[in-house]
This record gives C-alpha cells, structure tokens and sequence, in this order.
C-alpha cells in the first residue's frame, strides 16, 4: 500500500494475509486434486485468468458503466471536489477522478486497481440527502479502500472461486458427474469427484471473501472517521441512509444489490444470522458501535 496519513490498520493487514494465505493453500489443494484425477485445467485457468485481468484493470470502467456513472469536473461538482482535495490534503494521497451516478439510491462507491487508477463516485440520491460533514465522512469512506487498494485485493482473492464456479459449470454442462469410460469397469466416478471437489472449494472461497470484505468495510470506516476526527458524522450518515433505503422502490433497490460489494451501505440486506454470513458488509449495529468506541477514544484524547 502506498504510503498515506489513513490510520494503519493492523487488524486489516493480518486478516488480508490470513484470508490469501488460505485462498493459496485452497488454490494449490485444488489443482493439485485435479492434476491427481487427471482433469486437464489449463483451459479453465486460462480463461479465469484472463477474466481476472480484465477485472483488475478496468474495474474504474466497469463499475462507471454499470452504473452509469460519469466523471465530473470541478466546474461542474465544486463542492464536491472541495471535499476530495480536502481529504487528499490530509491523507497525503493522490487526487482520484471524481464521479456521480444519476441514481436516487443513496450510496458511493470506490474502484480502481490503485491509488493512480481509482474513481469516487456518488449518486445524486446521496448528495441530496446528506450535510457536508455527512457526506465528507462517506467520501473519507471511500478513499480509504484506494488507500488500502481494497479492489486489487478483493479481485485478487475471488480468482480461486471464479475458477472452482468454471470448473462446476463445465462438470454440469458437459455431464462429467456420471462415470468416464475409465470408470466403467467399476472404480470411482472421476467427474463426480471433480463436481464436488470445486463446489466445495467454491463454498469455501466464497465465505472467506465474504469476510474479508466484511472487515475492510470495518477498517474503513474506522480509518475515515479517525482521518475527519468526526466518527458521530460518518455514524449519522449510515443512520440516514440505511434508513433512506427502505424508502426506496424495491425494483430500484435488486437493481443496484449486483454492486454490494462495491457500495458504502448495501442496496439490500438481511437481518437472519445465514445472512450475515453471507454478506458483504458487517451489520448496521456492528458499525455503529465500533464508531461510538472510537468517539469515546477521541474524547480521551487517546
């Protein structure tokens, strides 16, 4: 990570190292069983990787145009700007583009491979519900995941599940869970092996990106408050726009919910335990208390 003035966050760091370490060791478990069982891969790697790469550098692009967003000139968003020069300043990071979405669904995203190829973007739901120290603390938000390179890593750490997804799809499609020609003589079904082999690693690698992006969504709330100094206003922010979004048309809201993992507060989200499991984001009361711990600690003076 590039070096800024964004609280180090050694929690983040080691949960990153930990969720990647596994991710290799899945990885490696896996095409090793696949070598073993005679599946040539290569094929499957080849077009993961090449989605991986197309993800990893035009992530800025991808998410602009999904969702409509388009970048904007300090002319035309200087207030916005304003803020983004002012946190940059503090944060002694470089400018990212700055960009807004026409959508009423209040929320902001960040995406980029790295601090010289990122966008913020906000919706114009957001700007039009939110004060200036709200909206400042969403976009300290945001600027943290450029600061931690957020998207590299999480693009990084899906590659494995995007392979094993591959690899199901291809034993689905092509009925490699019935018996080869090599097994008809009565040894072990090859192709059913290979089915649930990546289903299993899929299952697995899903819920360590789950969780990895739960706690970055944590880290970054934490670096954005302690960057403003103003937790209570990054904590109304979630407030008002959580509350915001059961206000508006649940077409809207499934509309936006494929971007999750990218948006400041999701489009849509359960309340059961299976579903906090699941999720991208830590629940609403998790973050809320972790920024009433860190007001209390700047009222100390700690």
């Amino acid at each position: 990570m590039a070096q800024t003035r964004f609280a180090p966050d050694r929690g983040l760091t080691s949960r990153m190292v930990l969720t990647m370490f596994l991710l290799g060791l899945l990885y490696v478990v896996f095409v090793g069983v696949l070598i073993a069982l005679g599946m040539r891969s290569i094929t499957v790697l080849l077009i993961a990787g090449g989605i991986l790469l197309v993800q990893y550098f035009m992530s800025d692009r991808i998410a602009l145009f999904a969702m409509r967003g388009r970048v904007v000139s300090p002319q035309e968003a200087p207030e916005l700007h304003g803020m983004i020069d002012r946190l940059c300043a503090i944060a002694d990071m470089p400018k990212p583009r700055v960009a807004i979405a026409d959508s009423d669904v209040p929320n902001a995203f960040a995406t980029g491979r790295n601090q010289k190829n990122s966008v913020v973007c906000v919706t114009t739901g957001l700007l039009r519900r939110l004060d200036g120290p709200e909206l400042e603390g969403v976009l300290a938000h945001e600027m943290s995941h450029v600061a931690h390179r957020d998207v590299a890593v999480m693009t990084i750490a899906s590659f494995l599940g995007m392979v094993a997804g591959l690899m199901t799809r291809i034993a689905l499609y092509s009925g490699l869970g019935g018996r080869s020609r090599d097994d008809r003589s009565g040894g072990l079904p090859i192709g059913l092996i290979i089915l649930l082999v990546s289903v299993l690693v899929y299952a697995v690698s899903f819920l360590l990106t789950r969780a990895l992006s739960r706690y970055r969504e944590l880290a970054a709330d934490r670096a954005g408050a302690l960057l403003t100094q103003r937790p209570s206003a990054l904590a109304s922010a979630l407030v008002k726009i959580s509350g915001e979004m059961a206000r508006i048309p649940t077409r809207d809201l499934r509309e936006a919910e494929p971007f999750n993992a990218f948006f400041f507060v999701p489009a849509l989200s359960g309340k059961a335990s299976l579903a906090a499991i699941l999720a991208t984001h830590p629940p609403l009361e998790r973050r809320l208390d972790q920024l009433a711990k860190i007001s209390a600690q700047l009222g100390r003076g700690v």
